[in-house]
C-alpha cells in the first residue's frame, strides 16, 4: 500500500525520496519557501551514477510513480503522514518552525527515521548503559528531542554521498557514492512493517533505458542491530572531521590518506568503542574497506564546508563519540584534538557573528 512519509530537509531528503517515490508513495519536503516553489513546479532530479555504464542515469520525480510535494514547516499536519524522515542537519531542528513541527511530531508517536550522521538522542537512549543526559553537551539544543518516545526513533546511516553541484537549480542532486542506506529497526511490529515495505520497495525499482530496465543503486537495507548505522562513526572521525584544519580544510582523501596510519588507529578506536557498546564485528565496515572507498571522496566534508563558510553550529558527532568513550574511561589524543579544533573554529565563527 502507498504511504504518506514526510521528510525534512529537501536536498538530501531528495536522494531518499527519489527511491521511496518507486513505490508509488507520496512525499512531502518541508524546505525553504524558493525550494517548495520550485519542487512544486518542476519536481526534482538526481543524477545516479551507475557501475558499467559511462553515463549516469537521471531520475526525475514528475516521471516515477509515486508524488512529491513541498512546503514550509509551518503548513504541516502531522496527523496526514505514516511515517517521518529526518534528512536535515542536526542544528536545523532547533529553529523557528521547525522546532515546533518536532515537538508535534514527537507528540504524534509517528515512526520516524532519521537519516542525520548525529544519531538523535531519542535513538541514543535506546542504547542500554549509556548516561544520555551526560551525552546532551553534543547537540545543538537537546530540548527539541523531549517529546520523542525511543521506541518510534530509529536511525538510518547516511552512507550513500550526494552534493548540489554549482551551477545546478536548487532542485538537482548528483550522488557521487552510491552505497546503501542502512537503517535498524523499531521497536514496533507495524513501524517495523513500514520498513519492510520500503525496503521492498526500493530493491524493485528498475530504470528504462534504451538497452532495457536497469537495477538501480543505493538500496535501502534495513537491519535488526542497533549498531549497523552507528558504523558510520568510524568514518566521520577518521575522514569526515578530520577534514577540519586550524586555518581551513582538505578534502576527505586527503584527511584519511596523508596518515594513514593515524587514520587506522582512529578509526579502529571508535569500531572498538562500538563493539564495547553492543555491536558486533559484523554490525561495522573494516578499516580497508573505507580506506578503499575514500580514494573516490575528493571533496572536503560538509561540516569541514559549513565551518569555513562560518557556521555557529554544526553536528558534532566527534563531540557525541569523545563523550561516550569519556563515560567508559577511555579517549584518544587524536580525537581529543580534533574535537578542541572544531571548538575553536565554532567559537570563532560565533564571535565573528557577534561583531
Amino acid at each position: 500500500m502507498p504511504y504518506k512519509i514526510l521528510l525534512l530537509g529537501a536536498s538530501y531528503g531528495s536522494l531518499l525520496a527519489s527511491k521511496l517515490l518507486y513505490g508509488g508513495h507520496h512525499i512531502h519536503l518541508v524546505c525553504l519557501p524558493e525550494e517548495a516553489k520550485l519542487i512544486n513546479a518542476e519536481g526534482f532530479k538526481v543524477r545516479l551514477p551507475i557501475r558499467g555504464r559511462a553515463e549516469p542515469v537521471l531520475l526525475n520525480s514528475q516521471q516515477l510513480p509515486g508524488s512529491v510535494s513541498a512546503g514550509p514547516a509551518e503548513t504541516v499536519d502531522v496527523s496526514q503522514y505514516d511515517l517521518v524522515g529526518l534528512c536535515m542537519q542536526e542544528p536545523q531542528y532547533r529553529l523557528s518552525g521547525v522546532r515546533e513541527l518536532m515537538m508535534a511530531i514527537g507528540q504524534s508517536r509517528l515512526p520516524c527515521m532519521s537519516i542525520m550522521n548525529m544519531p538523535p538522542l531519542p535513538y541514543m537512549k535506546r542504547i542500554a548503559g549509556l548516561d544520555h543526559a551526560a551525552l546532551e553537551a553534543a547537540y545543538t539544543d537537546a530540548r527539541v528531542w523531549d517529546t520523542f518516545d525511543p521506541q518510534k526513533v530509529t536511525l538510518n546511516s547516511p552512507d550513500p554521498q550526494a552534493i548540489r553541484p554549482p551551477g545546478e537549480p536548487i532542485n538537482f542532486l548528483q550522488v557521487t557514492l552510491p552505497t546503501n542506506f542502512k537503517c535498524a529497526t523499531f521497536l514496533d511490529p507495524q513501524d517495523n512493517r513500514i520498513l519492510r515495505q520500503l525496503e521492498t520497495d526500493v530493491a524493485n525499482a528498475r530504470f528504462d533505458t534504451a538497452d532495457g530496465r536497469i537495477e538501480l543503486p543505493v538500496k535501502l537495507k534495513v537491519h535488526e542491530s542497533l549498531f549497523v548505522p552507528l558504523a558510520k562513526w568510524s568514518m566521520l572521525l577518521a575522514g569526515n572531521y578530520r577534514c577540519v584544519l586550524e586555518d581551513g580544510m582538505r578534502n576527505t582523501q586527503d584527511a584519511v590518506h596523508a596518515d594513514l596510519e593515524q587514520s587506522r588507529s582512529v578509526y579502529e578506536f571508535v569500531f572498538d568503542l562500538c563493539l564495547r557498546l553492543g555491536a558486533a564485528p559484523t554490525d561495522l565496515v573494516p578499516f580497508e574497506k573505507y580506506a578503499a572507498a575514500a580514494k573516490s571522496l575528493s571533496r572536503p566534508a560538509s561540516a569541514a564546508r559549513a565551518l569555513q563558510n562560518g557556521a555557529p553550529y554544526i553536528e558534532r558527532a566527534d563531540k557525541l563519540v569523545q563523550l561516550i568513550a569519556k563515560s567508559k574511561g577511555l579517549s584518544h589524543p587524536a580525537i581529543d584534538a580534533q574535537v578542541a579544533l572544531v571548538d575553536r573554529r565554532l567559537e570563532a565563527n560565533r564571535q565573528r557573528l557577534v561583531k
